[in-house]
């Protein structure tokens, strides 16, 4: 394997192609090779298309030496989350049920990817019905952390964050309802981007009004992402709730390679707590490693202070939507199948069937005072800064954390709350690497920005990147391998 191909960036991949220094056959084969070599120890790519895509980057390599028009991401290779649909090849949710499903169409986000150039490779591992942040499923198995492979590597977009650690690729997409970015995010050292509602719409003929759960990405750096989000955000016909605006704003000079622009917070305002003020039980290394980015945001020049907004309804806004959205997708599923699907499901499925009229007035008051709340909030603060995840990366054997700070957790989705919560808020959330543990696990933090200030908030988590250098660290399971 070619180290030195491994360790580049997206956006340094894809100028390498486009200038013929690197040809689409060189980065597929080393990316293959990488799966061959490091797949089997953390397992978290689930599907191959091998020989397709060698064909694909033929034609990338001829169309770049005929000097045909070329899309940003020309000959990146690149497998996608096993929730995103991809034409002709299997999707599987990690679901027995659905286990030799092959779909006929990409999802919006692939199909994207590949009119900017992205060549589809396979798919990577999620939890069964993508639920739950720790990747295990009765199909695949178990996704493990890089950085130490008795660790999960989290979840639902788990085996996203395993290839990126290890070197196998540096960007991909994924998804987040309940942090399903942010958290494998910060469970393997990379960054982890929830968009806004309708930066990448949801259509039809599926759920074109969800808001709860985004389709985003992750990637080993901050300007990875904006170059992903460049080429898949914008309106779409279908999208009741697109974004009227092009993914070109993703395009600035501070991302773009080669750039030396310094970190830089000046007139930035945060509002920054690691636990919401008692809010979340938060593991005390963690608390104290988030703790450590004050430091950092005051030294960029942000203006920091403890205030924080008031999020005591955002429970009740994604408890009743998450259940609501699980009956949606997965209600007719467990009509049919009752013996095939996760305990977790189940309940979550059956939570959603439970709620009554009263329930489901009294969560859209709960969001309109949330919805309130966040206004105040942003009325005067550019950026939330909170913890990602309230534990380390926990042992891969267990289903989810039963307590914290020997505070017995109620349900899968307690341990994830940090996350939830941001959820139900509904503003664009990013968690970039923020220190290691005393036994070298990754921990990340997570920063909050207004519904709508996605550019904003990347610029700003890109400072904070530039000034740590934290996901620079890499897991010696990679720095190992032949």
């Amino acid at each position: 394997m070619n180290e030195e191909l491994r360790w580049l960036s997206t956006r340094e991949l894809a100028a390498g192609i486009a200038a013929q220094e690197i040809s689409a056959r060189e980065a597929l084969s080393d990316h293959l090779e990488r799966i061959d070599a490091l797949n089997p120890a953390i397992n978290a790519v689930v599907t191959r298309d091998d020989e397709a895509a060698m064909v694909r980057a033929h034609a990338a390599d001829e169309a770049v030496a005929k000097g045909e028009e070329i899309g940003p991401l020309h000959g990146v290779p690149m497998t996608h989350k096993d929730t995103h649909d991809t034409a002709g090849m299997r999707t599987t949710w990690g679901s027995p049920i659905m286990a030799d499903r092959v779909p006929d169409a990409d999802a919006l986000i692939v199909s994207r990817l590949k009119r900017a150039g992205v060549n589809t490779t396979g798919k990577t591992n999620v939890p069964e019905f993508a639920a739950g942040s720790h990747t295990f499923n009765p199909v695949f198995g178990t996704t493990v952390n890089p950085y130490d492979t008795s660790k999960s590597a989290s979840g639902s977009s788990g085996g996203v964050g395993a290839v990126l650690a290890a070197g196998i690729q540096a960007s991909g997409d994924g998804s987040d309802m309940g942090g399903s970015l942010r958290s494998p995010a910060s469970f393997n050292n990379v960054v982890g981007f929830r968009p806004s509602n309708g930066r990448v719409p949801h259509t039809l003929p599926g759920n074109p009004f969800a808001w709860l759960a985004q389709s985003g990405f992750m990637a080993r750096t901050v300007s990875d992402v904006a170059l992903t989000m460049q080429a898949t955000a914008g309106p779409q016909p279908g999208g009741p709730r697109s974004i009227d605006e092009p993914g070109s704003v993703f395009d600035l000079p501070e991302f773009a390679l080669g750039s030396r622009s310094e970190p830089d917070l000046h007139g930035a305002r945060v509002g920054f707590c690691p636990d919401l003020n008692g809010l979340l039980p938060v593991e005390g290394e963690v608390k104290e490693i988030v703790a450590g980015a004050a430091n950092v945001l005051t030294s960029l020049g942000a203006q920091v202070t403890d205030t924080i907004p008031d999020l005591a309804d955002a429970d009740e806004v994604f408890n009743v939507r998450r259940a609501l959205d699980f009956v949606h997708s997965w209600g007719p599923l467990l009509e049919r199948h009752p013996d095939q699907i996760k305990d977790s499901v189940v309940w979550n499925i059956e939570m959603g069937l439970k709620l009554t009229g009263a329930d489901v007035v009294s969560a859209d008051r709960a969001r309109a005072r949330l919805h309130g709340e966040v206004e105040r909030f942003f009325g005067d603060h550019d950026l939330l800064v909170l913890t990602t995840c309230q534990v380390l990366p926990f042992d891969a054997t267990l289903e989810y954390p039963a307590e914290i700070n020997g505070l017995a957790l109620e349900n899968y989705l307690d341990w994830m709350r940090s996350l939830c919560l941001i959820s139900a808020t509904g503003c664009p959330a990013i968690s970039v690497p923020a220190g290691f543990s005393s036994s070298g696990l990754p921990v990340g933090v997570q920063f909050v920005a207004k519904p709508g200030a996605d550019v904003s908030l990347l610029r700003m988590a890109h400072a904070f990147e530039a000034a740590t250098q934290f996901h620079l660290r890499r897991p010696q399971l990679s720095a190992s391998m032949p």
